[in-house]
Parts: C-alpha cells; structure tokens; sequence
C-alpha cells in the first residue's frame, strides 16, 4: 500500500491510529477507507484469528479429504468417483484441520485475505467441468466464516 498518497500515523495516545488524505475526490477516499478496514482486519487477526469452516457436499461418491501432518496442504480423493488425486496447498500461515462434524473441514489463520484466499482453492480444485452444475452439486463449500474464538 506504498503506492497510496496518504498518510498513516500513530496518535499520541497509542491507542489509535490516524489517516489523513488531503484534498480526497471520491476515488481517494474510497482508497482511504479500504486501507482503514484492511488495518482493522489485521489488528482483528492478530487479537482473535479468522476460520472458515468447509462442508463437503455429494450425491453419491464420498469425498475423501486428508490433512497432511503439517496441516499446510490438502488432498482430496473420489471426487465425483474420480482416481486422480488434487492437491491443494495453503497459503503461508494458514492451517488446516479436520473437525469433529462429519464432513467438515476448518482453515484457521491471522490474516483474513490469506484464510479465504486458501478457502478459494480448496472450492476451485474441486468445480465440476462439463456437466450441468446445477444437476451436479458435489464439491467443497464454505459453509461459515467467524473468528476462532467463536463456538456456536
């Protein structure tokens, strides 16, 4: 974010944290506001963390999902009845795990951007080719998005 033409600093304080843009158009203050929330994601990620949780969803052939001892990489079999084997790894800091839930899987991480970005692959490597998707269902989807504190 060096490339923006603001200025971030620290209120005296030390609680706060102060940005400034002079003589904004809309375009710069739309700016400004994502980097206020991209702050305040990061400062949420360090103090309480972020987890998505994933469902598997088929119609007839299980999906296997395993978590590699490292929890940094997944790899998922029977995929439509499929023998080729997908890979997925996560991106830097971001952890996988298997839940109690059947089914379910949990990516945990401090960085909001990173946490779901690792979601989207997981969901991409599993999209159905050349067939009707509203018929073919099956795949890995993002069923909840909370921070790892949270227990339902």
């Amino acid at each position: 974010m060096r490339h923006m033409n603001l200025q971030v600093r620290k209120v005296e304080g030390g609680e706060k944290i102060r940005v400034d843009i002079w003589h904004g158009k809309r375009k710069h203050v739309a700016a400004m506001n994502t980097i206020l929330s991209t702050i305040q994601n990061l400062i949420t990620g360090v103090t309480k963390g972020y987890r998505y949780k994933m469902r598997f969803v088929y119609a007839h052939f299980p999906i296997n999902v395993n978590v590699a001892d490292d929890k940094q990489s997944v790899e998922i079999n029977n995929f439509l009845g499929e023998k080729r084997v997908r890979k997925v790894a996560m991106l830097k800091d971001v952890t996988c795990m298997r839940t109690s839930t059947k089914d379910e899987l949990a990516l945990e991480g401090n960085d909001l951007q990173l946490v779901s970005q690792s979601a989207a692959l997981v969901h991409q490597s599993c999209l159905v080719k050349n067939k009707d998707i509203r018929k073919f269902l099956d795949g890995i989807y993002v069923s909840e998005k909370g921070h790892i504190g949270e227990e339902d």
